[in-house]
């Protein structure tokens, strides 16, 4: 009596593991790894070209890495003989600058002397932020229900964005003249930032925790938690489509943790807590390429979020950082003919 039932556990277990390979097959492996982070990161950013990077280690402090040297040029700390807690990092447009943030506190860096250029209380306690342009001003996601756009270079908030709840997540236009904010009051909101009025308000049914914006503040991009992942039309609100996580029959709480667009808007890097990097094509968001990052010990149950991506200047090329202390290279099998513009 306990045959049939034996061999129908051992065909259920076979299938099961011919899925799992199959799923597995189809991602691809990281060309290269470098190791920045002895155990780990808070916070990690790349800068638009992927030549630097700025690291948040958990136990090593805020530094400053050059990509293709492998090497830490400089330590950025907030204060002499600590280690901050760098929970927030971005870059300038040209690289030139750098911006590291701790729950309290802002520091503006130069890029190629590596030394602190200006050094801020933050108006409440920080969440995310992002580097204007001409690295003028920083735009502060806080826990107060507000954002606020920062005089970096003067101190000073110049603007007030409010919420209902704790902003999780900002970023900005190219030029600085559109923000996004993502709040735990379930919206995502487009900003004038310019004249702080509202332009846009996107309704989700569970936390905001990532908004992107495109470079030409076209599309934006709002994440919500165990809720979905909406590509969208910065101004109107027009919904473009849903980054399919659920026809994946993901566990429930999986969503995406770091995501950039390409310049043309034509592409969409994304990022997952479980170390799986995507490249969909847009508008029409159909995945053309995916990565597995390895973990830090294959044999322990462990994974780490994918905390950044970018896009290289080097065609079919990009780069990712796992949360684990590494950034990797990653490279697309899509034929040259495929996509030929997706270098920044």
């Amino acid at each position: 009596m306990k045959a049939p039932r034996y061999r129908l556990l051992h065909a259920i277990f076979c299938f099961s593991c011919t899925l799992f390979v199959t799923a597995c097959e189809k991602a691809l492996s990281p060309t290269s790894s470098l190791e920045i982070a002895t155990k780990g990161l808070h916070a990690a950013a790349i800068s638009e070209k992927g030549h630097l990077i700025i690291a948040g280690s958990i136990y090593h402090g805020g530094s400053l890495w050059q990509v293709q040297s492998e090497e830490r040029v400089f330590n950025w700390n907030h204060a002499n003989g600590e280690l901050s807690t760098i929970i927030a990092a971005d870059f300038s447009g040209n690289g030139q600058w750098g911006l590291t943030a701790d729950p309290a506190t802002i520091v503006l860096w130069n890029t190629e002397t590596g030394e602190g250029y200006r050094y801020w209380t933050a108006p409440g306690e920080i969440l995310d932020a992002e580097l204007g342009p001409g690295a003028t001003s920083a735009f502060l996601g806080l826990s107060d229900h507000s954002a606020v756009l920062f005089d970096i270079q003067q101190g000073g908030i110049k603007k007030t964005f409010k919420h209902s709840n704790r902003v999780r997540s900002v970023d900005l236009s190219e030029n600085g003249q559109l923000g996004i904010t993502g709040s735990e009051d379930y919206t995502a909101t487009l900003w004038d930032m310019r004249t702080g009025k509202a332009i846009t308000r996107l309704k989700h049914n569970d936390d905001v925790q990532l908004v992107k914006l495109s470079n030409d503040g076209a599309i934006a991009l709002s994440v919500s938690k165990y809720d979905a992942a909406l590509l969208w039309q910065a101004r109107t609100g027009e919904i473009i489509g849903e980054i399919p996580l659920k026809a994946e029959h993901l566990k429930r709480g999986l969503s995406f943790t770091a995501a950039q667009f390409s310049d043309d808007n034509n592409f969409l890097l994304t990022g997952r807590p479980d170390q799986i990097v995507q490249l969909w094509q847009l508008p029409e968001l159909v995945e053309i390429e995916r990565w597995q990052l390895p973990k830090r010990d294959k044999w322990k149950p462990t994974s780490a979020a994918v905390i950044a991506v970018a896009f290289s200047d080097i065609p079919q090329q990009f780069y990712a950082i796992g949360a684990n202390g590494f950034i990797h290279q990653l490279e697309t099998k899509t034929p040259n003919s495929m996509p030929g513009v997706l270098s920044q």
